[in-house]
Parts: structure tokens; sequence; C-alpha cells
């Protein structure tokens, strides 16, 4: 039986096509498969680079593009094929919060707009009271005073406050699954903490499951259980963060963490080496292991096919022929391991 609230994208795969007669073709994501909610709230990160295929992921378990490959399914329902009481249920529970919060506000109406409409359109309040009453609940709850944030224009709040306005937003419809696409990367260095705290107790506190994309590994480490690092569209190492971020596997996730210069001024950083220079090639093969063009450690075989994922101490997996004489993991093996 299909577990409620948990939602999966099963081998999913997006391949764009341009050109005259689509004869050009882009795959932004490959085969990714896994897994977040259900009974057990859990905080599982996305990382990644410019171009890895993190946004477009996003975009897929959000049901805002349909794969071209595979399935995305919630309750063990694939979201293509539910009825409309369905995806209004669907809807509800998984929400999203998106990099830019300026973007989705309306410069002409203040910030209560966007926060009672939600209310309205799902029939979550009884009246004009009970509605100011959960708006100033969420507000309080994520840290801002409702008398200093109600009445104001979008304009008028920083963006830290428009960002936490947007949680606030998500948590009066009572999801089971938030999707944070980049929540700190338009914010002040001095707020990233507060607002990562904040996402951080509404799994505490809420039961709330989070899925957390950013290409920033370090906050990552910070607030995530279980970490999916990915490359050119396919998944290069996932895994319990701790584990994934403290003995990375995968060359490419050696890289960023290699990648992280260090608060002492002691410590030599030395990026160069651990791009050897390949950064100035194409970045992403189209044939074979998606990083080869920047790997240290290219092979022949890694030209050939693709490599899938290898199990790597324990429940680990890394897409690389350097851990070829290891067992394989399928996608059902991946999904059965994320908390």
């Amino acid at each position: 039986m299909a577990e409620t609230g948990r939602l999966e994208a099963i081998r999913a795969s997006m391949v764009f096509h341009a050109g005259f007669r689509n004869r050009h073709s882009k795959t932004a994501v490959n085969a990714v498969s896994l897994a977040i909610g259900g009974a057990k709230p859990t905080i599982t990160a996305i990382v990644g680079e410019s171009g890895s295929g993190k946004t477009t992921l996003a975009n897929l378990l959000l049901g805002f593009l349909h794969p071209t490959g595979g399935e995305i399914r919630y309750s063990g329902k694939n979201l293509t094929a539910m009825s409309r009481n369905e995806q209004m249920t669907f809807r509800r529970e998984v929400q999203a919060i998106f990099q830019d919060p300026f973007e989705v506000f309306n410069p002409f109406y203040i910030v209560d707009h966007a926060l009672m409409t939600p209310l309205k359109m799902f029939g979550l309040a009884r009246g004009g009271d009970e509605a100011r009453t959960l708006v100033e609940n969420a507000l309080t709850t994520v840290g801002l005073r409702p008398q200093d944030t109600l009445g104001r224009y979008p304009h008028q709040l920083s963006g830290g406050q428009r960002q936490r306005v947007m949680i606030a937003r998500a948590l009066l419809l009572k999801p089971r699954i938030i999707l944070a696409d980049e929540p700190v990367s338009m914010v002040d260095a001095s707020l990233r903490s507060t607002i990562l705290e904040t996402l951080f107790k509404l799994r505490q506190e809420a039961g709330i499951s989070l899925i957390y994309i950013t290409h920033d590994i370090t906050t990552a480490y910070q607030i995530a259980d279980h970490v999916y690092v990915l490359y050119g569209g396919s998944v290069a190492e996932a895994g319990a963060a701790e584990e994934v971020i403290s003995r990375p596997q995968h060359p490419y996730t050696k890289a960023l963490i290699d990648a992280i210069p260090s608060p002492d001024p002691d410590v030599p950083w030395h990026l160069e080496e651990a791009t050897e220079e390949k950064a100035d090639e194409a970045s992403i093969a189209t044939v074979g292991c998606p990083y080869r063009p920047r790997c240290p450690h290219a092979m022949d075989v890694c030209a050939g096919e693709a490599p899938p994922l290898y199990r790597v101490e324990g429940h680990r997996a890394a897409s690389c022929y350097l851990f070829r004489d290891g067992p394989t993991v399928s996608a059902d093996e991946l999904l059965s391991e994320t908390p």
C-alpha cells in the first residue's frame, strides 16, 4: 500500500527539444529516483551547481513539468493521472518557496493579499477574523511581528522578511512537504542562518518534510538528513548528509567540498588542483559519464556508457566507474533507503 504524503521521483527524466523539427535535444534530468515525506518527516537536500538540473527536478516534483521518462508519484498516484480533487489535495499538501520572493508578490497589493488568497482558495477559514488569526499565527511562527508586516507592500519589506512571509504563506495550508528552491541565495549572509533555522524547525515542530535545493553544500550540511548531489542532470552521489559531506566518494562531490574556502587563513585554498584546469573544456559530456571532461580520474571506460549507481560504504551510492567492482544500486533500492 502506498504511503500517504510520500513524494517520489521514479527514474524521472526531462528532455527538452529545440530547433527545426526538434533536431536538438538537451537532457536536463536523467533517470533520477528519490523519495521524500511519509510517516517520518525528513529534510532532503538536492545539491548541484548551475545547470545541474536541480531546478528542473524541482519543477517535475511540483508538477509544473511532466517528465518525458519515468514518473512522479504522490501518495502512490502518478501526478499526470490524478483527478481534480487529488490535484487540489496535492497542491495544498506540497508547497513551494522560491529563490526570489519578490517575483511571487504582486507589487500592487499589500502582503496581506498573498497570505489571505490561499486561505480563501482552499476554504481553510470560516471568516475574516479566523483568517486574520491564522495569518498572524503563521507570521509569528516564522519570527515576524504581524503588526510590522501586515498592511505593507512587498517593496517595503527586506529580502529576508519577504522570504519569511512566503514561508508563512506555505504554512497556512498545513502542508506535508515544502520544496525550498535556493531559499537563502538572495538574502544577506546575516539572515541566512535565521531562515535556515526557521526551515529546520518546520520538521521538528510541525512535522513537515523539506526538499532543500541549493548550490551551497555547506548549508545542506547544516540542515539536511539526506543529500543527492546532481551533475549534468544525473545523481552523482546520494546518502546520509553527514557521510556524503564528511567522506565524499564521487570526484565531483570531492571537488565541491574542496571548493569551500577554509576559515583558517593559514590553510591554502587549492581550487585549481580540484578541477585540474579542466573547467575550461566542455563541462558536461553528452556521452558516457557527464563529469568526464572535468574529472581527474577519467578513464577510457568513462567515454562509453554512463556509469550506474554503485554501492559505496553501506547505504550510500555513487555514479562512478571507480567503484565498478561493487554492486549496483537499483531505483527501488534508492527509494527504499531514502529516510
